[in-house]
């Protein structure tokens, strides 16, 4: 995703905000919270011009969220096979 440009020629970070709510909504709970909160921090650090901390900030909501993902396919794999192996054994 490329960084957002204001009218300003300022450079903003991006930050993740719709990734980290459909995180918390359906794939882990506590890490897409997280993800929200270092969003939250990346569109204050954008308003008051701190790009350093922004991109920090922009840095880690992507991290959590990409780990949030990850582990969301990974739980619905498990769910899949599980209720694949209960089915078979009823049947």
């Amino acid at each position: 995703m490329e960084p957002n440009i204001a009218g300003t020629g300022v450079v903003h970070a991006p930050t993740y905000l719709g990734w980290s709510i459909f995180n918390t909504l359906c794939c882990c709970l506590p890490l897409g919270i997280i993800a929200i909160v270092f969003s939250c921090r990346t569109d204050t650090a954008n308003t008051i011009g701190d790009s350093t901390r922004a991109n920090a900030h922009s840095s880690t909501a992507k991290k959590l969220n990409i780990a949030s993902l990850v582990i969301g396919i990974v739980f619905l794999i498990i769910i899949i096979i599980f209720y694949v192996v209960v089915h078979q054994k009823q049947a």
